[in-house]
């Protein structure tokens, strides 16, 4: 079953016992933040939250609607979110009919593809425009919207359906483009150099045209999760979210711009966006559990608001992961498995770990044939829409689980040599790694922990002495050399590749690299993977040392290899250690407003097990 409107999707939620209501009243500006997060990140991802009374808005504010598997399974219609992938799969498997039957068979699914389409429609009164303000009435400010960390620069909304049309082909787009508002009818629009929506807007900018935008805010699941997925260009996701529903979604004219919006949508915002035109957006925390940093981005005037007569507002939070968008990560990473191995049958599985945010790293299992075939999926990967973002890449045989974390971790370091399965380039970076040397470029790391076949170098690792000491032991060692080595946590010894975390101390005169060449030059470690924190770290917490370890490392600048050892330094850079960008904070919530949840969770009526803040 799917839901035709986000009405539908709160009574499903409700019915399922996936819905918690806050009856009382409970602040916009930081507050919610804290709760959701809280929520998101207690186990299997909690419930979604309906605040029935947010300060300073007469609308209700849905959040964490995706936040579980369940949850989003539900959202795409399905029990699980195998099935989809596999109704894909059975669609791009369509053999050539040979006889009636088969040909049967595929007029029947031509049928079911063709309800897939969008279909304008035309309704005296939509249900998104039962109440319409143009010009001077709009006013953003009465809708909830949320400053959800304490450096952000403003209110944001966070949740946001962006609808724009090609100026050459007229094909329509629909991404997910935070925007932070300005005052009662402008925003910021933070669309991103790869994105399609600045794509269409640069041709508008060529021509000096302004450009028109329709916003829809509370769509149904399947058309909130549609705008995040990573289609090909050109490709209308209103196609996508129709084959989720198994149904088509209803478009109508916007009152005030030449756009079609989602007719059953809870809020739309219509307006333009001037090309000449730039503001200072940001900064905002972000999905990578950092802020990303102020810039100038295009700004939106908003000509019409128009919404439902009980219009309620959807939103997020994101952050350290898990967060929400986790859930919307993986419905992206189960829906479009079929669509890789289209392209590359050996790929047999593969996972985006949370920790890795999404475009940081990925695993791959492969059935390998062939001396050097991982090397062939690296690369053919890097080469091919948004996998070209993806920083780490680490492919396994394809009987190795991709989710058997630790089990995972040894299988990898048991197989690799330093020296033949690891390789380091350059490419296209996501705009908001922060780790690089310079935006959207750098360094890129490739694993190669296949199994060997016919044609392979000789049995990697033949000849290693297991490390012995015990992690205490080998800290004492190396704090001897110098007292700014802190903690040191060892794991998997009896391997030929041990993996050893280390916490420094760093100083002006001390960085990263200076404590690598003490433990080089001194031979402490006979053979393994050194990896090292700032300090403050627990690196004790597997969640947070692989966070650091995926987003604070540029592998061209930050990873060294010599004979059986390699470190990667996981620490903040600055300019003493070469970085030249600022290196963003992280998100962290003030005291004054965890104490103020604390306070208040009995009268949020919510769990008691998911009260600790975080």
């Amino acid at each position: 079953m799917t839901c035709e409107n986000l009405g539908e999707f709160i009574q499903l939620l409700e019915a399922k016992q996936e819905l918690l209501r806050i009856k009382v009243p409970v602040s916009p500006c930081l507050e919610i933040t804290e709760i959701a997060d809280r929520i998101a990140k207690s186990e299997g991802g909690g419930k979604a939250l309906l605040f029935e009374q947010v300060e300073g808005s007469s609308f209700p504010l849905l959040i964490n609607a995706f936040g579980s598997s369940r949850r989003i399974a539900l959202a795409l219609g399905a029990d699980n979110l195998e099935l989809p992938g596999k109704r894909l799969r059975e669609i791009m498997e369509t053999d050539i009919p040979k006889k009636f039957t088969d040909k049967l068979r595929l007029l029947e699914k031509a049928f079911g593809l063709a309800r897939c389409f969008p279909r304008a429609v035309n309704i005296s009164q939509p249900p998104c425009q039962e109440v319409i303000r143009r010009g001077p009435e709009v006013d953003l400010l009465q809708l909830p919207l949320l400053q959800c960390w304490p450096d952000d620069g403003g209110k944001f909304i966070t949740l946001p359906v962006v609808f724009t049309k090609s100026l050459l082909t007229g094909k329509r787009n629909a991404g997910m483009y935070r925007l932070q508002v300005f005052d009662k009818n402008t925003t910021g629009m933070h669309w991103h150099v790869h994105k399609d929506g600045a794509h269409n807007f640069r041709e508008y900018e060529q021509r000096g045209q302004k450009m028109e935008v329709a916003v829809a805010i509370g769509t149904d699941p399947a058309v909130t999760y549609a705008a995040t997925a990573p289609l090909p260009p050109g490709v209308d996701e209103m196609l996508l979210a129709g084959f989720l529903r198994r149904r088509p979604v209803k478009m109508v004219p916007a009152v005030t711009v030449n756009l079609e919006v989602p007719a059953e949508a809870e809020i739309i915002l219509e307006g333009y966006i001037d090309p000449r035109e730039r503001r200072l957006e940001g900064p905002f925390g972000d999905h990578t559990g950092y802020y990303s940093l102020p810039d100038q981005y295009p700004v939106f005037h908003v000509t019409a608001l128009t919404h439902r007569k009980n219009a309620v507002y959807s939103t997020t939070v994101v952050g350290r992961p898990p967060m929400e968008d986790c859930y919307l990560a993986l419905a992206t990473e189960r829906l479009f498995l079929p669509l890789l191995t289209t392209l590359w049958p050996e790929i047999k599985d593969y996972r985006l770990p949370w920790e890795g945010v999404f475009h940081n790293v990925a695993l791959v299992s492969i059935k390998k044939e062939y001396p050097g075939q991982a090397h062939k999926v690296m690369h053919g990967l890097w080469g091919s829409g948004q996998m070209s973002f993806c920083k780490m890449l680490v492919v396994v045989d394809e009987n190795i689980r991709l989710d058997s974390g630790r089990a995972l971790l040894r299988e990898i370091l048991s197989r690799i040599d330093l020296q033949s399965d690891i390789i380091v380039t350059d490419g296209i970076l996501d705009a908001l790694d922060h780790s690089a040397p310079q935006p959207f470029f750098g360094g890129k790391l490739g694993v190669d922990a296949t199994g060997p076949v016919a044609g392979d170098p000789l049995p990697r690792n033949a000849n290693f002495d297991p490390v012995t000491a015990a992690p205490g032991t080998i800290a004492q060692d190396i704090k001897a050399l110098d007292p700014g080595f802190g903690d040191c946590r060892m794991l998997f010894p009896d391997l030929a590749l041990p993996l050893f975390l280390i916490s420094i101390e760093k100083t002006a005169q001390k960085r990263g690299t200076y404590f690598r060449d003490l433990l080089l030059k001194n031979e402490i470690l006979p053979a393994g993977i050194i990896v090292f924190y700032d300090g403050d770290i627990d690196i004790h917490d597997d969640s947070l040392v692989m966070w650091k370890a995926f987003n604070n490392v540029d592998p061209r600048r930050d990873i060294s290899r010599q004979g059986k050892l390699m470190t990667i330094d996981a620490t903040r850079k600055s300019e003493p250690d070469g970085h030249h960008r600022p290196w963003p904070d992280d998100l962290i919530n003030s005291a004054e407003i965890k104490g103020r949840v604390d306070a208040r969770w009995k009268q949020y009526g919510l769990p008691l097990d998911c009260h600790s803040s975080i």
